[in-house]
């Protein structure tokens, strides 16, 4: 999911500092807009690092992607096949911690989607407003693909369920967080912010303050607040406002509900913090998704995955917010927050 979160430091750290102090570098990778900032004195480790992340991105890009050739689209051929496909021990362990996740929520963050993601039309850099055949659809919906019937022993991994097609879309991302952390800390850079399509980890601090990112409004221009962002905190994000098509006065979003298989309604957007612990951004990934889908039960979803912050927005517009990151955040503009809850 490419969504966006506001990061506020992006339009006034320059302003703010001196130039030497913050370097940036950007990319487009993941379908999305890719920053890396790093905060420190050495121009030349800081470009050397920073640029060392978004080849990393551009490898993850390729290797993963869901409809171009890659290792993932070579996978999805022998499922379909009903063949065992070889894989890289990358690739394995990627596919172990999806399974693993998926059931924590039910299925509801499902990787196993990805012809269901197809038939609305995602699987494109450019798709038209479509509703799909019926019968096809429902046929998906009754084989009830998931990470369930996802099978992995050491570099061999299959289903026996042939519609199964594998979509790492919401898993990508926070993996590449991660990598990027990792990468950065490796290199000795302390001090960072990540920002892939709204998906953030923040390394250390700007200057003397913590990193400051704004949460996208779904529906208006300006921010719904301000979070001041920890060392080896991950926000993620998912919302209907980015990748989505409007048909019949309605709108669909490439946010599938696997229980109807169809584009989920009821949620405008979920935005959930993740506390500093191994896979945070992986975690910050994957969480947003079964929130959103959640609807009314986001919360208790968001307790499966043991995290206490949380927001979302409702298809009314109307904004919910946990007590642990009502307390961390900072409304903008005269938005009103509707509810906070424990």
């Amino acid at each position: 999911m490419f969504l966006r979160i506001v990061l506020l430091c992006l339009a006034l750290s320059l302003a703010g500092c001196s130039r030497s102090t913050v370097y940036q570098q950007e990319s487009f990778v993941f379908g999305t807009r890719v920053e890396v900032l790093v905060w420190g004195d050495d121009a030349e480790a800081a470009q050397h690092a920073m640029g060392a992340v978004l080849r990393e991105f551009d490898r993850l890009h390729k290797a993963y992607h869901a409809w171009s050739p890659s290792q993932l689209t070579a996978l999805n051929m022998m499922i379909a096949a009903g063949k065992r496909g070889k894989v890289s021990p990358e690739l394995a362990l990627l596919l172990t911690d999806a399974k693993r996740l998926a059931a924590v929520g039910d299925q509801m963050f499902n990787p196993a989607l990805g012809r269901l993601v197809a038939l609305w039309g995602f699987h494109n850099d450019q798709f038209s407003p479509r509703r799909p055949d019926p019968d096809t659809l429902k046929a998906l919906v009754d084989s009830a693909p998931s990470m369930a019937d996802v099978h992995i022993e050491a570099d061999a991994v299959w289903s026996d369920n042939r519609d199964v097609q594998l979509d790492l879309g919401g898993y990508a991302k926070g993996y590449a967080l991660d990598r990027a952390a990792a990468m950065l800390r490796a290199e000795g850079i302390e001090n960072a912010l990540i920002n892939i399509g709204g998906n953030v980890m923040a390394l250390g601090r700007k200057g003397d303050h913590p990193w400051q990112v704004g949460i996208q409004h779904p529906r208006a221009p300006q921010p719904i607040g301000v979070l001041a962002l920890y060392d080896g905190e991950a926000i993620g994000t998912s919302g209907d406002y980015q990748r989505y098509f409007e048909l019949d006065g309605r709108r669909f979003s490439h946010l599938i509900d696997p229980r109807t298989g169809r584009p989920a309604w009821g949620t405008q957007a979920v935005t959930v913090l993740v506390s500093p612990q191994p896979g945070a951004g992986v975690l910050s990934d994957v969480v947003s998704k079964p929130v959103f889908l959640a609807g009314e039960g986001w919360r208790e979803m968001a307790h499966r995955y043991g995290v206490d912050m949380a927001l979302r927005v409702d298809g009314e517009g109307r904004i919910a917010v946990t007590r642990a990151l009502r307390a961390r955040m900072k409304p903008l503009g005269g938005v009103e927050i509707d509810q906070v809850i424990d």
